[in-house]
């Protein structure tokens, strides 16, 4: 096709392998026209205060859930999960009702006034600007909460939003933009565009910050673009997340947090375990429960769909994931359970455990985004800890043991933005408490707790002279008594 506006993208259904759905990738003018559009009414949106924004959120929230069974059917079909996407629509709705009730009492909190303890004669007034427009480009992953996490933000600060969904997972738009379309007041600030890296690119060109979520790779090609036009970028990017498990843990307890992390979501988490480190003296008792935990596990290959492991979402993750496993194995580690692409219309990676691995090994230095749990044997918790912060990711982490004070003495030495203990990947439920990501695995304020909104929000100080001005005498080098 000659005509950029009529390019589509195909995308392909992860349990039959088969292109079944396209979307329309929207040129850099429609794009342009979208926030136009936008800004024209973002004035109207912060005018209506937090008070007013909330009111609209609750109705957004109630249109959400109008369309839930909708969006259920697209989720499932773009990421191969039946109860998980079920579970993804209840979060998305609980979250843009977790942002309704608390944005008023936040604004109050933050709408400051004083005097300055420097300049006695002077008050000040603190008001909170919003970014006029964001761009919110979102993953495959987890397509509809991860949309839905900085935009419900952004817009309860009083921003205009742009969103753009993976082109690999669009399927859900179409509901989400019929629930938005329900709310007028809403459907005016807040608008989906399809597309690919280049309808990205052009949504940078034209907002006023962009919040992203993906790789490494990408993001750094993002906070480039946006560094170019010198706007604020939040960046949410891979992990290598570590555990740590102590002599003292619960081994049971433990392999089934590690499972569920590592394995529940076919490995498809920015917060999923990666890499395990367990002490020599439960080591040989870890294995046999992961081995014994994993055995139960089926993938969901029936034609009911029915199982514990679906398919992998993005085809040529699969790739990505054997080749680590691979190049384990070649330098020898050896595979205790899975190891082999499953293919059968779409791709399924069988729950994949690896031991006898090393930090020469790509599956330990890079991300893998698979159902692949390596576990190293330590023999103290310095090695465990060591080995746990050798890595260039910082994103989240784990530790096991019944000592508390032991758990937090070691999850206060990691060099990670957020520490599970005895449980794993707690920041994929837990949204209303702070925290960063360090080194490669993001970049800007959290996107949880209060900063998850603040960070849309510049403060313009009023400052309020009650006496005298001073006169250009003040600089002057006049020696009066001359």
């Amino acid at each position: 096709m000659t005509d950029e506006s009529l390019r589509s993208i195909a995308v392909r259904n992860p349990r039959t392998g088969d292109v079944d759905y396209h979307v329309a990738c929207l040129s850099a003018d429609e794009v342009s026209s979208r926030v136009d559009g936008l800004k024209v009414h973002q004035a109207a949106w912060q005018d209506l205060g937090a008070k007013g924004r909330a009111a609209v959120l609750y109705r957004f929230a109630e249109a959400l859930a109008s369309e839930s069974d909708s969006l259920s059917e697209q989720l499932a079909v773009d990421t191969g999960r039946r109860t998980f996407a079920q579970f993804e629509v209840f979060k998305s709705i609980d979250l843009v009702r977790h942002w309704a009730d608390r944005i008023e009492s936040m604004f109050k909190t933050l709408a400051s006034h004083g005097q300055s303890a420097q300049v006695p004669t002077v008050s000040y007034q603190h008001l909170l600007i919003p970014y006029r427009s964001v761009a919110v480009i979102s993953p495959w992953n987890v397509p509809l909460l991860l949309a839905l996490i900085d935009s419900v933000a952004a817009l309860a600060a009083g921003c205009a939003v742009i969103l753009k969904p993976s082109e690999v997972t669009p399927r859900f738009a179409e509901p989400l933009a019929r629930a938005i379309s329900k709310v007028p007041e809403l459907d005016a600030v807040f608008t989906i565009v399809t597309g690919d890296a280049d309808t990205g690119r052009a949504m940078i060109d034209q907002v006023d910050a962009v919040c992203f979520t993906g790789s490494v790779a990408t993001g750094q090609k993002v906070a480039l673009h946006a560094a170019q036009r010198f706007i604020p970028a939040f960046l949410e990017l891979g992990g290598k997340d570590p555990a740590i498990v102590m002599p003292s843990a619960n081994i049971p307890l433990a392999a089934r947090a590690i499972i569920r992390s590592g394995i529940g979501m076919t490995g498809q988490a920015c917060q999923s375990l990666e890499r395990i480190y367990c002490h020599k003296a439960v080591y040989d008792q870890l294995i046999e429960e992961l081995t014994r935990q994993l055995d139960e596990l089926t993938l969901t290959t029936a034609d009911d769909g029915s199982g514990d492991i679906a398919p992998l979402i993005f085809p040529p993750q699969a790739d990505t994931i054997q080749s680590h496993v691979d190049d384990a194995v070649a330098k020898g580690a050896r595979v205790l359970r899975g190891g082999q692409i499953h293919s059968q219309g779409g791709n399924w990676y069988p729950p994949t455990l690896i031991v006898d691995v090393t930090h020469d090994m790509t599956i330990m230095r890079e991300e893998t985004f698979g159902p692949v749990i390596p576990v190293v044997c330590c023999d103290s918790t310095e090695q465990a800890l060591a080995l746990a912060n050798d890595s260039k990711f910082g994103l989240s982490g784990a530790v096991f043991s019944q000592d508390i004070e032991e758990a937090k003495r070691i999850g206060g030495q990691l060099s990670v933005g957020a520490v599970s203990v005895n449980d794993a990947s707690l920041t994929g439920i837990v949204n209303d408490v702070e925290k960063n990501s360090f080194q490669l695995s993001g970049m800007g304020g959290s996107r949880m707790g209060p900063a998850g909104l603040t960070r849309f929000l510049r403060k313009r100080a009023l400052l309020l002279q009650q006496a005298e001005p001073a006169s250009v005498m003040l600089f002057s080098d006049r020696n009066d008594q001359s």
